[in-house]
């Protein structure tokens, strides 16, 4: 049985420039950019997550880099012609991409995170980048930094949440009614790694994660096409409705993808279209932005070979079998809003170590053909909220 038709999801990339990569801030190029963008928006896609390099912005503590603002602002112009429309979503303390670390030399040996002095330069990048950017008619919000987990591998979750929500309530302070996030990957959802998945799933505008199969282990585990790999974005999106304050809370699938180095290059593009419906079967889904738009130029070495045929598009703008499969999705969802599972019974998570378990245990059920949700401990004991949330039958 289905709910109500919800409205139409968005749906957006990662966007990684087909000239010069991130490089790109030092070697810039407009107009390879807006033909990407052109591109893009020829897919149907609405919105793109950009990089800003931390060290390339705000190279010393008090200083942040004119000529990188100048950049940023003329790439929004660039998103908002009439031929591309894309709205952008600005993650700012990068920070850890692809591969590499960009912490700001600055930094040294100090924690982003705790160091007082640390937390108060990022709060002066947010205000200055909000002063260039804020008003822009394509912002759509910031992200703090992408996959922040990788590189605090030492702060505590308790830590991490205070950092997450005192950068976040800035945000709302200097660019008031946008929409701001935490750029999650998989590690404080599934592990509660320098996040809690408490934390993600209540702080900022809504509940981030990022979900590859490969780099959660979740594709050793179930193989190229078992459960876990089709249906993990499923049960992310499940696991953040249980770990919200309040149900409905908007979710976003903000990075997913798959390489030619973990499956038949020709199965990828079948890959994603049953992993994003498998995906908008749990409600409230905001949208689903694909890592990333292009491959990654050959050229630039040193890249795990993993990240180099992630793209929608190649380097030259042609359009890939996913992306063309990806853009026939888009449209007929437009057409067609999904209708979320109604989901009567519920796996319960007795605490967040024993999430990776309940994974598992949701995978199975899956394959019996069963779609539950899933509640915390707190939750499975509180009659109104399962009844608020339709749930009649408790899977301990």
């Amino acid at each position: 049985m289905n709910t109500h038709p919800a409205p139409a999801p968005r749906f957006g990339v990662n966007y990684v420039p087909s000239r010069n990569w991130w490089y790109c801030w030092n070697d810039w190029d407009a107009d390879s950019i807006l033909a990407d963008f052109r591109a893009l928006a020829g897919l149907g896609m609405d919105h793109v997550r950009i990089q800003l390099v931390w060290p390339v912005f705000q190279p010393n503590p008090a200083m942040v880099s004119r000529a990188a603002l100048e950049r940023l602002r003329e790439l929004m112009d660039l998103a908002d012609r009439a031929d591309t429309g894309l709205d952008v979503m600005v993650t700012v303390l990068t920070g850890w991409l692809s591969g590499f670390t960009f912490k700001p030399a600055w930094l040294k040996d100090r924690s982003m995170v705790t160091d007082k002095d640390a937390v108060a330069a990022e709060l002066h990048l947010l205000d200055v980048l909000a002063a260039e950017v804020a008003g822009h008619p394509r912002f759509l919000g910031f992200d703090l930094g992408n996959e922040l987990s990788v590189i605090n591998d030492d702060v505590s979750p308790a830590d991490g949440d205070r950092w997450a929500a005192q950068l976040l309530d800035h945000c709302e302070k200097v660019a008031p009614g946008k929409f701001h996030v935490n750029g999650n990957d998989h590690r404080p959802w599934l592990d509660n790694a320098v996040f809690s998945a408490h934390g993600a799933a209540t702080s900022g505008s809504a509940a981030v994660f990022h979900c590859y199969p490969y780099w959660s282990g979740v594709l050793a585990e179930w193989g190229p096409d078992g459960a876990g790999t089709l249906h993990l974005g499923e049960f992310m999106a499940e696991l953040a409705e249980a770990h919200a304050a309040t149900p409905g809370r908007p979710k976003w699938l903000q990075e997913f993808g798959a390489s030619p180095v973990e499956r038949p290059e020709g199965s990828i593009p079948g890959w994603a279209e049953t992993f994003v419906r498998n995906t908008l079967s749990s409600a409230h889904v905001w949208g689903c932005t694909w890592w990333g738009s292009h491959d990654i130029d050959r050229r630039l070495t040193g890249f795990d070979e993993y990240e180099y045929d992630l793209g929608l598009l190649t380097t030259e703008n042609e359009v890939k079998p996913v992306g063309a499969q990806l853009a026939q999705l888009i449209a007929g969802i437009r057409d067609a809003p999904p209708r979320p599972l109604t989901r009567t019974s519920a796996l319960v998570l007795p605490d967040p170590s024993a999430t990776r378990q309940v994974a598992d245990a949701f995978f199975r059920l899956v394959e019996q053909g069963v779609h539950p949700a899933v509640v915390t401990l707190d939750g499975s004991r509180d009659a109104a909220y399962l009844a608020r949330r339709g749930i009649t039958d408790l899977i301990a």
